[in-house]
């Protein structure tokens, strides 16, 4: 409660007192008046009520005073509370912030002491003059007043208890954040990037549920199996790498990054499957890729992809059609246009994406006889300096298709 509020609140009741102690004197003067004019007599029938000076009165009058004795001593029990309340309103402040800190610190059930006004203020326990009907009850007030006092407690917790769980989010939050923006540090620069797997490994336990956190460890054993210098090590990487993947998907089928790695993982498997599995991993690797096109349609590396995947069907040979059709009902279809479709894709979204599509873009030219627009984009290709492995598998193929032209 504000120190103004207690104010106004203390003057309200006094001034309520005060007007109810003007009626009671009131009242009594006329009393005196009326004792003045009623003729003492004596108590002859047993029927007639008594007073104890002996004045008899009739029953309403005597009941009516009953009342008045009753109020006048509530107003003085009023009287005292108000009191209490004004010495202790300075205080309740430094209670209740004692209260709480005690509650914060303290550990298992608070128990709650008594607030300063629950100390000072008198209790109403019987009415002055009245039956003992009502005699040692608290009144309705001070229970609402007690109850209402020890809810605002409770809430206080509560909105504690609510305000921890928010800042521990926060600190969450901001803990996966720092650890997303490394990663993706670490992904865009070629010397480091397959560090980047350790120090996602560390905080899988604690971040495993976040699809953001997956995918991203994805990347990281896709880097690392790049990395990687051994083929044991590199179909190790690619096997765990697609496992998390499709936990990825699995908590979150709408987030186009975790299909698009996880289409990559299947494309390196391949490399260490069996034909049978490697068929089967090169139509997750297009399902996939078309989803993360669907989620994310200005996403140039997933084009690139879908680009060479498409080049690679358009190589296949009779009899790996044939494998295929055994296998898995109908083989994969696509063409050398429907690969440089997505190549252009690539680069109209990104221009100068990477080396490598300059170099695709120029295959597909040749292979389709446009020989020209095929010198145009190794010309392209040649214009972007190397600056990573892939740039240079691009030099070694660029220089392919210029003995070729």
């Amino acid at each position: 409660m504000a120190a103004a509020d207690g104010k106004a609140v203390v003057w309200g009741v006094l001034v309520g007192a005060a007007g109810v102690t003007l009626a009671v004197a009131w009242y009594q003067s006329r009393k005196s008046g009326w004792s003045r004019q009623t003729p003492a007599r004596l108590c002859l029938s047993s029927n007639d009520d008594r007073v104890d000076s002996g004045v008899v009165m009739p029953s309403g009058q005597r009941e009516v005073l009953e009342r008045l004795g009753a109020l006048i001593q509530s107003v003085s029990d009023l009287k005292e509370e108000v009191r209490a309340l004004k010495r202790a309103l300075p205080q309740l402040p430094d209670h209740v912030r004692d209260e709480l800190q005690g509650g914060r610190r303290g550990a298992g059930p608070v128990a709650y002491k008594a607030s300063p006004l629950q100390k000072s203020t008198p209790t109403r326990r019987r009415r002055a003059g009245g039956s003992g009907a009502s005699t040692d009850v608290h009144s309705s007030e001070e229970a609402e007043s007690e109850g209402g006092y020890m809810t605002a407690l409770t809430d206080s917790e509560e909105e504690e208890v609510q305000q921890s769980k928010r800042k521990e989010h926060r600190v969450e939050v901001d803990e996966l954040s720092a650890l997303l923006e490394r990663a993706d540090a670490l992904h865009s620069k070629e010397a480091v990037k397959a560090q980047a797997l350790s120090e996602l490994l560390q905080k899988k336990a604690e971040f495993d549920s976040k699809s953001q956190f997956l995918w991203r460890l994805t990347r990281a054993y896709a880097d690392a199996h790049d990395a990687a210098s051994s083929k044991e090590e590199k179909k190790s990487f690619a096997e765990k790498g697609m496992k998390v993947g499709e936990e990825a998907i699995t908590l979150n089928p709408a987030c186009s990054q975790s299909h698009q790695w996880y289409a990559i993982m299947c494309g390196l498997m391949s490399d260490y499957d069996s034909i049978q599995n490697k068929i089967k991993n090169g139509y997750l690797f297009k399902d996939h890729l078309d989803k993360a096109i669907e989620l994310d349609p200005q996403n140039p590396l997933s084009y690139y992809l879908l680009g060479r995947w498409c080049y690679a069907v358009a190589q296949c040979t009779w009899i790996e059609r044939k494998i295929a059709a055994t296998l898995f009902g109908e083989p994969p279809s696509a063409t050398v246009h429907d690969a440089l479709q997505h190549f252009l894709k690539a680069e109209a979204i990104c221009p100068k994406y990477s080396k490598l599509n300059y170099v695709f873009l120029a295959k597909c030219y040749r292979d389709l006889g446009q020989r020209q627009r095929s010198r145009e984009m190794c010309e392209a290709a040649s214009s972007l300096s190397s600056t990573t492995k892939e740039d240079d598998e691009a030099q070694k193929e660029l220089d392919s298709v210029l003995q070729s032209l």
